[in-house]
């Protein structure tokens, strides 16, 4: 049995990604990112202070262990530079703050922070170059891991530092063999934490690819790939809330296999969900032209389509499409006068700057369905116009 088509952004990302992508489509992108902002917000807040704990700790053992005389220079970056980016940093951790505010702001402050830090190993003494060093491969790991930038941000900011460590060293602040060495001990510590932070970031979106896949895996229909009839009777409504709050118009069409148990018991039953699966990507290609339109299996041979915002003319275009589209696959129907396989279809439209009821309009384009059927079949009804569609 062939898998039932892909029709949603999920799928068609679980499927097609490219190993190394380390993006979504808009759509899915803006879902992922909100997903995970509660649980990177906690982390990165815990990590801003873990942050201003080290500046303050290497304030005090610069003076105690280095033995360092209070420097301006020194003092003035550590107290003038850095502990302020830290201090708003943990600010705009707060949730009210977060989303809009900390990532404009780390994206600043991160590399300045780190600059500053090259400063101070320009200016310490020849001897200390080394020991000072050591604090850009702490901040390198800290962009890295522990900001919640990601991975892409996070190496454009490590080669900002990596940049500003060689060019101290060509401008002569840096004995020439003590910065050669630790330039590549730098471009080392990148290439693990850029390779570390490619691949917690793919886990991380892996993960969430998974889950959304589960989950929409659970609303499709096994056969067809269309929503299941809970998950459709879920989305409308929502749907049909969201035409009541805008005042707009929906439409549902319902549509019917024509003679499929005949069909199923001449050419069996895998025929007949070849069939259902070809009938029901057919109608999908036809009905779903916007993207707020929907498409389910309501039960059996049923199916059904949604089209928000949609009046009777399009519900008419729709049904003319699909009844249209299924009678020019040229199935063969060895039981019916037309010898090929058909449908009918009914559709009904709801203005919703009145009283639109669900129950009603379902109603509505059942019986238009009953009518299309009545009519002779390969062919639709229209409940909002008179009498059927022309019959092909």
């Amino acid at each position: 049995m062939s898998a039932p088509f892909v029709d949603t952004v999920v799928l068609r990302e679980f499927e097609q990604r490219a190993p190394w992508s380390l993006r979504f489509p808009a759509e899915l992108e803006a879902e992922y990112q909100e997903s995970i902002a509660p649980a990177t917000r906690r982390w990165v807040r815990m990590s801003v202070f873990l942050a201003l704990s080290t500046v303050l700790g290497f304030a005090v053992i610069d003076h105690w262990v280095l033995a360092r005389p209070p420097s301006p220079v020194a003092d003035s970056i550590r107290f003038g530079l850095q502990l302020p980016i830290v201090l708003m940093c943990l600010f705009l951790t707060t949730e009210a703050r977060y989303r809009r505010w900390y990532l404009p702001a780390v994206t600043v402050g991160a590399p300045l922070f780190g600059i500053g830090t090259v400063v101070l190993a320009a200016t310490a003494p020849v001897e200390q170059v080394s020991l000072i060093t050591g604090r850009i491969l702490l901040a390198a790991f800290y962009i890295y891991f522990m900001l919640g930038l990601g991975y892409r941000r996070g190496l454009a900011m490590n080669v900002v530092l990596f940049v500003a460590y060689a060019t101290a060293a060509t401008a002569g602040y840096i004995e020439p063999r003590a910065a050669t060495y630790n330039l590549f001990v730098i471009l080392c510590a990148n290439l693990i934490g850029c390779a570390g932070a490619f691949a917690l970031e793919r886990a991380n979106r892996a993960t969430f690819l998974e889950k959304r896949r589960l989950a929409e895996v659970a609303r499709r229909d096994g056969l067809t790939g269309l929503l299941n009839r809970a998950a459709f009777d879920e989305r409308l409504e929502v749907l049909h809330a969201q035409a009541l709050r805008e005042a707009t118009t929906l439409a549902i069409v319902l549509v019917d296999i024509d003679h499929f148990k005949a069909y199923n018991d001449h050419y069996g039953h895998p025929a007949g969900d070849r069939c259902i699966r070809m009938i029901a990507a057919t109608v999908r290609h036809g009905a779903k032209r916007r993207p707020l339109d929907i498409v389910g299996r309501y039960g059996g041979e049923e199916l059904v389509a949604v089209l928000y915002g949609a009046g009777a003319e399009h519900a008419e275009s729709v049904a003319r499409a699909v009844v249209e589209a299924v009678y020019a696959l040229a199935l063969p129907h060895a039981k019916t006068a037309l010898g090929t396989v058909s449908i009918s279809a009914g559709a009904a439209c709801g203005d919703a700057r009145g009283t639109m009821s669900l129950a009603a309009l379902l109603k509505r384009a059942d019986e238009a369905l009953y009518a299309a059927k009545a009519a002779g079949r390969n062919t639709f009804v229209v409940a909002a116009s008179e009498g059927a569609g022309t019959a092909l």
